[in-house]
């Protein structure tokens, strides 16, 4: 998603916090920006809604539009003509330390403290508003800045470079073997689905058979078949199995 272009002052440094709420906000809308969503209040109702229910956020169509109103006032996001709600420079510079906090604690508690894969993203929401810069610097050393989270997500500002021929896998011929590079975080139950079926990143799959008439994939994964349906499928990324 592009940011408005518009002059403004960028008063904020990633050491002025904002609110919890207002955080989460700027996390959902760049999530979606990162998926080519086009966001809109009930697109970013939607996502709001898959945040931990502990956040305590109102996902309501007339809560979301007074929260991005109120956004915009602080110069956080812009609304479009028709309806679309934009990053401001400020808005994302916020959003983007506010996603660097979030994946850096998933990772943190995966390699470092060994939570279970499943659960590591709900314990970064609990994490990701407490961790000061001198804090995410420290880990970033002790992880050897990681550019990606455990669910093969960037990292902003790590330096990480896109995968050539980076593909959803509802894309991919049947018989093709691809190696898994991302899987959504956002729905426990289904992470354990896929932790549990070895469809995670730096593993590889074959896709047996795809049948778009029933709406799901047959995979091979670790010599057992798994079928998954083609909304999840479109939210996994691969890449070819040589690169």
């Amino acid at each position: 998603m592009t940011p408005s272009r518009k002059k403004q002052k960028i008063s904020d440094s990633p050491t002025v916090r904002l609110s919890m709420g207002v955080e989460n906000y700027l996390l959902s809308i760049f999530q979606l920006g990162e998926q080519n969503r086009r966001v809109t209040l009930t697109e970013l109702s939607d996502q709001l809604k898959r945040l931990p229910e502990g956040e305590g956020l109102g996902t309501s169509l007339p809560s979301v539009g007074a929260m991005v109103r109120r956004m915009a006032r602080e110069s956080l996001v812009e609304i479009t003509m028709d309806k679309e709600v934009l990053l401001t420079l400020r808005g994302r510079c916020v959003a983007e330390s506010m996603v660097r906090r979030h994946r850096l604690a998933e990772r943190m508690v995966v390699d470092l403290l060994g939570l279970e894969l499943h659960k590591s993203h709900v314990e970064a929401h609990r994490l990701e508003h407490a961790i000061s810069q001198d804090l995410e610097k420290k880990i970033i050393d002790r992880l050897g800045n990681p550019t990606t989270c455990p669910f093969g997500h960037p990292i902003p500002g790590s330096g990480y470079v896109q995968p050539k021929n980076l593909m959803a896998l509802s894309t991919v011929p049947e018989g093709s073997e691809v190696v898994v590079r991302s899987v959504p975080e956002d729905d426990e139950m289904l992470l354990e689905f896929l932790v549990n079926n070895a469809l995670i990143p730096g593993e590889s799959i074959a896709i047996k058979e795809t049948a778009s008439y029933r709406g799901v994939i047959t995979l091979l994964c670790m010599g057992e078949d798994v079928v998954v349906g083609y909304e999840v499928a479109t939210r996994i990324w691969v890449t070819d199995s040589g690169q």
